[in-house]
């Protein structure tokens, strides 16, 4: 088999440059759309529905989902919840489909739609989505989410140790530029994540919101070994 590549876009706006159509996207949003994601169906959600607008999920209230949303952090008045992923755990949405539409995580979502197949990134199911990474039969590129498409580092970091796990296989081609400094960062950083991030501009900017416990919880690897795929446009469970 030819060796598979890893690639990673700092952006959603930039994914064109990416040619996604016949990859599989990996979509990061580590703070904090994709780690409440993978929380969510690690706490026994039916589904997940990806929505840009506050406007597109409303209707879903009539079909008895959980409606789930931020905008720039604050949850979205009349909203079930947020995004603090301590909202989507235990009876909260045991057994429940939810419509959920985020500033950053739902957008890279809908960017990515043309990917090959689409599925959902985080430090909380890291080992997992990297074993299944590596049993797949395209090339990969990790989409990080950023903030208002700016780069941001958490997303970048997650992307560097997607591309640290593989590049310890002999499968996979590592030569794109963005995933080699997303893999350095990572490893830099990989020793005490919180403390890299401290001056970063979301962790800063949720700190404001006094939700700095969402940040610790958001970068610790492997609590939910749960892998997100989106099929027809909604999120399930692999």
């Amino acid at each position: 088999m030819v060796n598979r590549s890893v690639e990673v876009c700092f952006s959603p706006s930039l994914i064109h440059l990416f040619e996604p159509a016949h990859k599989i996207v990996v979509v990061i949003d580590v703070l904090r759309a994709t780690s409440s994601i993978c929380t969510a169906f690690a706490h026994g959600a039916n589904s997940i529905v990806p929505v840009a607008n506050i406007e597109d999920a409303l209707p879903y209230r009539d079909k008895n989902y959980l409606l789930a949303g931020e905008r720039n952090g604050v949850k979205i008045e009349d909203f079930d919840m947020g995004n603090s992923p301590f909202s989507f755990m235990g009876d909260a949405v045991k057994g429940r489909n939810i419509a959920i539409t985020t500033t950053n995580g739902t957008q890279a979502i809908h960017a990515a739609k043309e990917a090959k197949k689409i599925v959902i990134g985080s430090f909380l199911n890291l080992d997992v989505l990297a074993d299944c990474l590596m049993n797949q039969d395209a090339d990969i590129l990790c989409l990080c989410s950023g903030w208002k498409n700016k780069f941001n580092l958490e997303d970048t970091l997650l992307a560097g140790a997607v591309v640290n796990k593989l590049h310890a296989l002999n499968k996979f081609n590592i030569d794109c530029d963005s995933a080699l400094a997303s893999e350095h960062l990572y490893l830099l950083a990989k020793d005490n994540l919180f403390a890299f991030l401290e001056n970063s501009s979301h962790r800063n900017r949720l700190k404001r919101l006094n939700i700095e416990k969402d940040i610790a919880y958001c970068l610790t690897p492997n609590t939910c070994p749960v892998i997100p795929v989106l099929e027809n446009g909604v999120l399930v469970k692999l």
